[in-house]
């Protein structure tokens, strides 16, 4: 494939459903351009979306996905190009009831307002009223049940949103959306927190959404979830459009090779052992036990290698990550970190045993989102920074750009708020953060979640080399990419360590034993 734009967009077969994804685009965008400052956000950027389809978008982090969302949904307009929906042109950004009735987004980050009802939140600024003006809050339900009903979301319009599952979340702005009118949807990363079984009942949800007319924009870093939902697939990098084809006819090589620019690395290479059976573990995990999330785990991680945590979410995988780290208190059990027993619970007496971590939420626990790279990155290792509580400003940041340095963060200085930078950088600053004090012992849970595929490259090749100085790595994910350089694998399921995998699984082992099947039985 040529590094060039190019096009595939042979007209669509209809699909068995009924659905017609030829005719009049729902929405088509072209030459786009979009500058903030000497940034060039979208450089002549164009995508066009059919009725029907599931279209995905994909690229790395920078490559412009977000500025186009902004874009389409009316949030910023663009210094050049048009967008029109059906054929006309988009409405003028103050109109934003005009907007909500052609396009909507379910954005990664909830908007749905947590201390409101399912009714409230479904129905916010549009409340029934009755005599006085006074909101009639039985209308208000009443609407809301229907509402819930015609788009099958099977979720109590008086039930607290706080109290929602992140699917049900999604399924209730999905129907908020539909409430409005709008028939196109934007799906921001909607699996990044959803469990296998919950993925599945998504992209259900998403197929019958179709049959009913509704359009989708896909959006996700998770490749094998585009060619498993998606009709269409749209390809940016570095700004600009790359390639538009039939997902069925992109092989996946070519796909990854259009959002780097570069073949696809072969990430099943061969890597060298590099435990030392002769050094204290890295990690031992004894008979350890935590309020009925898991149970009677015992498990070690020799220094210099690489042990994963499998299972799908509920499986307690998580749960032990972090009591390992000192985030949760196990009720039985020792933890031993590079043979220090920490205060169990606590999260600085891990650090001080020798560990590193990178929590599963980088948005939620990793990150102080006002706070600059070089405060972010250096959080955990005050004790280098200054003396008897006084920080120093040049340690912070010879120690910070030494790190932004080594894990090659996109910054303009140290100084910059983290939440300027894009996913990937962001993520690769929490890595930084717990490399900052050489741990003996690294713990990573879905430590590539919502990055690039060149970003997940490099910080996983960054994993490797940690090993290679000989400390442990504990990594704790769902996520095959994750897993496959590990030195064997641990399953967790329903709260228990089932099975060992060496390395060298294929795929279909490793995800029925974290589905609790036994192919071989």
């Amino acid at each position: 494939m040529s590094d060039g734009e190019r096009t595939v967009t042979p007209e669509p077969a209809p699909a068995d459903d009924g659905r017609a994804p030829s005719g009049t685009p729902v929405v088509e965008a072209t030459g786009l351009v979009k500058r903030f400052g000497p940034t060039v956000a979208l450089n002549g950027a164009r995508i066009t979306i059919r009725p029907g389809e599931t279209h995905a978008l994909v690229g790395r982090n920078g490559a412009g996905k977000s500025t186009l969302v902004s874009v389409l949904t009316g949030l910023q307009a663009p210094d050049e190009g048009t967008v029109t929906f059906g054929g006309s042109p988009a409405p003028r950004l103050a109109d934003r009831d005009a907007w909500r009735e052609r396009v909507a987004c379910v954005y990664q980050k909830s908007t749905i307002i947590p201390t409101l009802t399912v009714a409230e939140n479904l129905f916010l600024n549009r409340h029934d009223h009755g005599r006085g003006r006074l909101i009639s809050w039985p209308a208000v339900r009443r609407r809301a049940q229907e509402l819930l009903s015609a788009w099958s979301v099977d979720v109590d319009p008086q039930t607290p949103a706080g109290e929602l599952s992140v699917e049900q979340r999604q399924f209730v702005e999905i129907a908020r959306a539909l409430s409005f009118g709008a028939r196109f949807i934007i799906l921001d990363e909607p699996t990044a927190q959803l469990d296998g079984s919950a993925i599945n009942r998504l992209f259900d949800r998403i197929r019958g959404l179709q049959r009913q007319g509704v359009t989708f924009l896909f959006i996700s870093h998770h490749l094998q979830e585009v060619y498993e939902i998606c009709d269409m697939v749209t390809v940016f990098r570095d700004a600009r459009h790359i390639v538009t084809a039939p997902v069925a006819e992109l092989p996946r090589t070519e796909l990854v090779a259009a959002m780097t620019g570069e073949a696809a690395a072969d990430r099943l290479r061969a890597r060298p052992s590099t435990l030392d059976r002769t050094a204290t573990p890295a990690l031992s995990v004894r008979a350890l036990g935590g309020d009925g999330t898991y149970g009677d785990v015992t498990f070690q991680v020799g220094a210099g290698e690489i042990v994963g945590l499998a299972g799908a979410a509920g499986s307690g995988r998580t749960e032990v990550a972090e009591t390992v780290v000192g985030l949760r208190t196990a009720a039985a059990g020792e933890v031993r970190i590079a043979g220090r027993r920490p205060r169990p619970g606590s999260v600085p007496a891990a650090l001080a045993a020798g560990a590193g971590f990178v929590p599963q939420d980088r948005h939620h626990q990793g990150l102080v989102p006002e706070m600059s790279v070089a405060d972010n990155t250096t959080l955990s290792v005050p004790r280098r920074l200054g003396r008897n509580g006084f920080l120093s400003r040049d340690r912070r940041d010879r120690l910070a750009g030494s790190m932004i340095e080594k894990l090659a963060i996109k910054t303009p200085g140290p100084g910059l708020p983290v939440s300027a930078l894009s996913g990937g950088n962001q993520q690769k600053v929490v890595m930084a953060r717990a490399l900052a004090d050489d741990p003996k012992l690294l713990v990573l849970i879905n430590p590539t979640a919502g990055v690039d595929v060149r970003s997940k490259e490099f910080l996983l090749g960054k994993v490797e080399e940690t090993a290679r100085t000989g400390a442990g790595v504990l990594i704790a994910s769902d996520e095959l990419d994750d897993l496959r350089m590990c030195d064997r694998v641990l399953v967790m399921f329903q709260g228990r360590v089932t099975s060992e995998i060496a390395r060298g699984w294929h795929d279909h082992d490793l995800v029925a034993a974290m589905e609790g099947v036994d192919l071989h039985a």
